[in-house]
């Protein structure tokens, strides 16, 4: 007997009209307040914390102005460009200002203004008052620096360090800021060096631009600015057969390869033209991108271009599957199917009757819960096509008992070999129904106060798709 069939498918009327139109505009306008409600919720906040080097060095003359008084008049300039940003806040610690050298005080640092309203003006204000005079505990005042962003959910965290030297204190900078990054304290953290070139020292610990003169350092200052508020977008192509970016609808996963962890998900969307929607996304962190099409694919290392708008393309040509039952499906009838990849034993997915799903072209191992499990190996899914299978409705078997026991049913196949089914319920002294796959079965069945094996019960049955099959025991 055909159990299933598996065939691949080609791909006062003006009153009332006035009140419509008010309902409308108020039901347009509560929506639109709804949405700019969470619009405002959701928006990035870009937090930016200067670490500020006031160790005795940055008293030295520097091209006939002293490095302090550079980094000063440079910093006002910047703060007056960003209180005209929205969505920015700035807060500043300093090192090496508290305690003269000698003697050496390697907790000499301190978050001198911490980030909220007002906080532009209090810098300013702190950095007239600054004196450099201490020593450079660099890398314990980054470590610091962890405790300086308060908690927020949709903050983007930025470091940037202003130094004219180097560590002085044992510090360890580089493992320092890789250990806040993976706790995704802030991204990768930017460093402005004054005079010598210590891109050596410093590349392993955040992004390094050096300074020569105090024209290099106001340029490497715009450029860091720059980087970290300037837009990034990114559009990722699902590639059909034809190599078209068409496929999508499907969640994208980006993991930030440096911490490991869920930096965004967005269900990937066609705008009104038909291409892949834009991104805007942070661009200080290396991607690792999952499409979770069915089975997912991985789009690994996905560093973007600052500032520009970046595309990456991946393809993933998808088909249709529905399973179904012939005729009419009784309401309470409704298996669910195992999918899995030919030759694999990791469950990719499972769907039910009726319920069209995507796949990925390739070949599948089905295994269909009826009773017994219908089992359907290397089933081919192919792009832009519907593969249909479809079920013959199940029977139903009644076993009428008013007397608990033990027993299984077993299906038999052509040569009259037994496969087991299910068991019988042996605390049910009441009758039993099961939904069968039209064939030939066995019910074996012994009674719970039986004390003979003898005793034991053997009835051969079929079951016709939607017809009830009575066993009186």
């Amino acid at each position: 007997m055909n159990l299933f069939n598996y065939r691949i498918i080609p791909g006062g009327a003006s009153k009332i009209l006035r009140y419509l139109v008010i309902l409308l505009m108020v039901v347009s306008t509560l929506q639109g307040f709804g949405q700019s409600s969470q619009t405002q919720k959701n928006r990035v906040k870009t937090r930016i914390l200067f670490l500020l080097d006031a160790s005795q060095s940055m008293y030295g003359v520097w091209h006939g102005e002293r490095k302090y008084q550079v980094a000063r008049q440079i910093l006002d300039d910047v703060l007056d460009s960003l209180s005209q940003k929205e969505d920015v806040e700035v807060a500043m610690r300093v090192y090496g200002h508290l305690k003269p050298f000698p003697p050496q005080d390697c907790n000499d640092t301190r978050l001198e203004v911490p980030f909220g309203e007002g906080s532009i003006a209090k810098i300013k204000e702190t950095l007239r008052n600054i004196k450099p005079k201490g020593t450079s505990p660099i890398a314990m005042a980054l470590e610091r620096t962890e405790n300086d962003f308060p908690p927020c959910p949709h903050c983007r965290n930025i470091v940037i360090l202003i130094t004219d030297g180097l560590e002085e204190c044992g510090g360890d900078i580089c493992e320092v800021s890789a250990r806040l990054q993976q706790k995704n304290i802030f991204l990768k953290p930017y460093i402005i060096g004054m005079g010598e070139d210590m891109e050596r020292n410093y590349d392993c610990a955040g992004t390094y631009l050096n300074a020569s003169d105090k024209q290099e350092f106001a340029r490497a200052m715009n450029v860091v600015i720059s980087k970290a508020l300037n837009k990034t977008s990114l559009q990722v192509n699902l590639l059909d057969l034809a190599n078209r970016p068409t496929e999508t609808n499907v969640n994208l996963t980006f993991i930030n390869t440096n911490t490991g962890k869920v930096a965004e998900n967005y269900i990937h969307t066609l705008n009104t033209k038909g291409v892949p929607d834009t991104l805007i996304i942070d661009a200080e962190i290396t991607y690792q991108i999952i499409v979770n099409t069915l089975p997912p694919v991985t789009i690994n290392s996905v560093k973007l271009t600052k500032g520009q708008h970046n595309i990456t393309s991946v393809s993933c040509p998808r088909g249709d599957l529905i399973i179904s039952l012939k005729n009419n499906t009784q309401a309470n009838v409704n298996p669910a199917t195992m999918i899995y990849q030919s030759g694999s034993c990791e469950l990719i997915n499972h769907q039910y009757a009726n319920q069209q799903t995507r796949y990925l072209q390739g070949n599948y191992d089905l295994e269909i819960l009826t009773l017994p499990v219908t089992k359907l190996k290397d089933v081919t899914i192919e792009a832009g096509k519907t593969t249909q299978i479809t079920l013959e409705n199940p029977g139903i078997l009644s076993i009428q008992k008013n007397i608990k026991g033990y027993g299984s049913i077993y299906r038999l196949d052509e040569k009259g070999n037994q496969e087991w089914v299910i068991d019988v319920n042996p605390e049910s002294g009441y009758g039993e129904s099961f939904y069968l796959q039209p064939g030939s079965y066995r019910l074996v069945f012994r009674s719970r106060f039986s004390s003979q094996s003898l005793q034991s019960k053997t009835v051969n049955f079929d079951i016709i798709s939607l017809k009830t099959t009575r066993i009186n025991l």
